[in-house]
């Protein structure tokens, strides 16, 4: 640990002399406890926290630190957007959607992984599960309450599709396929 506290505008100055004074530098520690009026001893001592520091936190044992900058209110180490921010996921196409009410049909409401595994093989069960609570919601919604139209207002498919069973070979191609009528839809 240093002796002596230090500013974050010492440390500032200290990074920055560090940069003029590379390692292999003739007296650089010197040179930069002159510049800082500490020691070289302190300034040696500091460079090694920092060092302990900056390997501790790329092992990921410890935390990045939130620094208080003296120009812009903070440092962050984030990317420009955030780290934190929740990403957004890509919506729904209409062919997923109508794959979507196929599977609905076929396995019921509620098992959103056999309809993830086996009709709309794009999604994660989760990401249906999400789809299946939006189109519940926005079909007991109120007509007059809808301000635009929705993928979610789509309730019926084209019977002209065929929807593949899980029945594959070794080859990848389908035994058989599912008829729209067998699901319940009239051709």
């Amino acid at each position: 640990m240093a002796s002596s506290q230090w500013t974050r505008s010492e440390d500032k100055m200290f990074e920055e002399a560090l940069v003029l004074f590379p390692e292999g530098s003739p007296n650089r520690w010197e040179i930069i406890a002159g510049q800082l009026q500490k020691s070289s001893g302190e300034v040696r001592e500091h460079y090694e926290a920092l060092v302990h520091d900056v390997i501790e936190i790329d092992s990921g044992r410890v935390h990045v630190p939130d620094y208080m900058d003296d120009s812009a209110g903070q440092i962050s180490f984030a990317s420009k957007h955030g780290e934190n921010e929740r990403k957004r996921g890509t919506p729904w196409s209409e062919s997923e959607h109508k794959l979507f009410l196929v599977g609905l049909k076929r396995y019921g409401k509620g098992d959103w992984r056999s309809i993830s595994r086996n009709v709309v093989v794009t999604r994660t069960p989760t990401q249906v599960a999400s789809h299946a609570q939006k189109y519940f919601l926005r079909q007991n919604s109120v007509k007059k309450e809808r301000k635009r139209s929705s993928i979610h207002d789509i309730t019926t498919v084209d019977t002209n599709l065929a929807m593949p069973s899980s029945n594959m070979d070794w080859n990848g191609q389908q035994d058989s396929l599912v008829q729209f009528e067998e699901l319940g839809f009239r051709m």
